[in-house]
C-alpha cells in the first residue's frame, strides 16, 4: 500500500489549476444511459471513482473510448447487461446512480448495494421510495436492488423527508424520461445538481429549478446525448485553500468556480485570509500570519459542506483561539480526530461536536488516512507540522484528488509517494 511522506514546515506558494469535479463527474457518467446517441464528457478528473464508473459502464456493455486524459466518448446504444456487479459497485456508493437512469431507459435495473468510504450508513431509502412513486416495482434480494416498471416511469410529486444529493440525482435522471413531469420538493441544491441539470438539459431534458429546493423535470421520450464540460471541483479547490492558510501561504486556483465556494470562502475569511476572486480563478494570502480558529456547522448546501469539515478542523489544529467544529451530515465524520491527536492537536469531541483548541505547532508523525477527506485533512496537518509525516492508505485520496503531491509540490511542499 502507497504511503505520502511530507517533510513540514513549508509555506505553500504559487498557482495550480483546478480539476473537474469529481462529484458532478460521477452522475454525469451515469446520465449517459439516457441517451440515445454518443455523448462527449471534458474536463473530466482522472480519478479512482471516474474510473471505476467507467468500468461499471462498461461491464454493461458501454462503449467507452478515452481520447483524453480529460476527455472521453460514451455509447450506450449497445448496452447488453442491466445489472450492476457487486465487485464495481463495492468499491463506491455513487454507483447507485446507474438505478434511476437504467430503469428509465430500459424498464429493468439490477444494482448491488453500493460500498465506499466508511462515514455513516448513508441509506438509499430514498432512492427507492422516489422511485416506487413513480410506477417502479423494487425487490431487495441477495444484495441487489432489483427494479422494474411496466413501460415507462409515470411523474409525480415527491417530497424527499430529507435533503440527499444523491437521491435528487438518481430521481432526477428517472425523470428525465418518465411520462408527465416530476417535482421535487425539499431537493438538494447543490451547484453539482444545477451541473447535472444542466447537462440533462444539453442532452435533450427538460429541467427547470435547479439550485433551487423544488425542482421539475417534464419527461421527454428520447434523450439524443451530445457534448458536456464538467465543473471545476469546488471540494479540490477549497482544500488547497485550506492547506494555504494551514501552512501561512499564498495559493491562486485558476479554472475555479468562486461562486459555488460562498460558505467555505466566508469561513476561510475568518481565519484573517485575504481572499480574491475573478470569474474563473479564486486567491488566498494568510499575509505570513498564523490562522485564527473558526466555528463551522456542516449542513446541506448553501450551508457549510461536510466534504470540507475535516480539511477545517485541521487548520484549526495550529490556528489561534478554539474553534468547534459540528457534523450534522454523517454520523461518523470526525475519524480524522483521533489521527490528529497522535500528531499533538488539542481536540475532545461530544458526540458529533469537536472543541479543537488550536496548538503553535504540530509534530510529524505516522498516521492512517480512514476517508477520502480525512486524509486530505492529514495531508494538511502534515505540511504544517514540524517533522516528518506518514500518511498511510492514501488510496482514499485517489479516489478524490487528482495528482494531489504532483500539485502541492508545485506549490513549494515537500512531499512524495512511496511503495507501502
Amino acid at each position: 500500500m502507497e504511503k505520502l511522506i511530507i517533510q513540514g514546515g513549508t509555506c505553500l506558494q504559487g498557482e495550480i489549476t483546478a480539476s473537474g469535479s469529481k462529484n458532478a463527474a460521477l452522475p454525469i457518467l451515469a446520465a449517459t444511459l439516457l441517451c440515445e446517441g454518443p455523448t462527449t464528457i471534458t474536463n473530466l478528473p482522472h480519478l479512482q471513482d471516474v474510473i471505476t464508473s467507467i468500468e461499471l459502464l462498461g461491464s454493461l456493455g458501454v462503449e467507452v473510448g478515452v481520447h483524453q486524459q480529460h476527455k472521453i466518448e460514451v455509447d450506450a446504444r449497445r448496452l447488453d447487461s442491466l445489472t450492476a456487479p457487486y465487485d464495481l459497485v463495492r468499491k463506491m456508493r455513487a454507483s447507485i446512480l446507474v438505478l434511476g437512469p437504467m430503469l428509465s431507459r430500459w424498464g429493468e435495473a439490477n444494482v448491488s448495494f453500493p460500498g465506499g468510504c466508511a462515514i455513516g450508513s448513508r441509506p438509499v431509502d430514498l432512492h427507492l421510495q422516489g422511485l416506487e412513486a413513480m410506477g417502479a416495482t423494487i425487490v431487495i434480494e441477495d444484495g441487489y436492488i432489483r427494479a422494474t416498471c411496466s413501460g415507462r416511469l409515470v411523474g409525480c410529486s415527491i417530497s424527499m423527508s430529507t435533503v440527499s444529493v444523491g437521491a435528487t440525482e438518481n430521481l432526477m435522471m428517472a425523470a428525465a424520461l418518465a411520462e408527465g413531469t416530476t417535482v421535487l420538493e425539499n431537493a438538494a441544491r447543490e451547484p453539482e445538481i444545477l451541473d447535472l441539470a444542466n447537462c440533462l438539459n444539453a442532452w435533450g431534458a427538460r429541467v427547470t429549478g435547479a439550485g433551487t429546493q423544488t425542482m421539475a423535470i417534464e419527461g421527454v421520450a428520447s434523450m439524443t446525448g451530445g457534448d458536456y464540460r464538467v465543473m471545476p471541483d469546488r471540494i479540490e479547490i477549497g482544500t488547497y485553500l485550506a492547506a494555504a492558510a494551514a501552512t501561512r501561504g499564498r495559493v491562486r486556483v485558476a479554472g475555479a468556480a468562486p461562486w459555488a465556494l460562498g460558505a467555505v470562502l466566508a469561513k476561510l475569511r475568518e481565519t484573517g485570509a485575504r481572499i480574491d476572486t475573478g470569474d474563473s480563478w479564486v486567491e488566498l494570502d494568510m499575509l505570513g500570519r498564523r490562522p485564527r480558529a473558526v466555528s463551522l456547522t456542516t449542513a446541506p448546501y448553501p450551508a457549510f459542506p461536510t466534504d470540507m469539515q475535516a480539511q477545517l478542523t485541521a487548520v484549526n489544529a495550529i490556528a489561534e483561539g478554539v474553534g468547534i467544529v459540528t457534523e450534522t451530515v454523517f454520523e461518523n465524520r470526525l475519524m480524522q480526530v483521533q489521527e490528529l491527536r497522535r500528531m499533538g492537536a488539542d481536540i475532545s469531541i461530544d458526540g458529533n461536536t469537536a472543541r479543537v483548541q488550536g496548538v503553535v505547532r504540530l509534530q510529524g508523525a505516522q498516521v492512517m488516512a480512514s476517508d477520502l477527506r480525512a486524509s486530505a485533512s492529514l495531508v494538511i496537518a502534515g505540511m504544517a507540522a514540524e517533522g516528518e509525516t506518514c500518511v498511510d492508505e492514501i488510496y482514499h485520496i485517489d479516489r478524490g484528488y487528482e495528482r494531489l503531491e504532483e500539485k502541492l509540490h508545485h506549490l513549494g511542499a515537500k512531499i512524495k509517494r512511496i511503495p507501502g
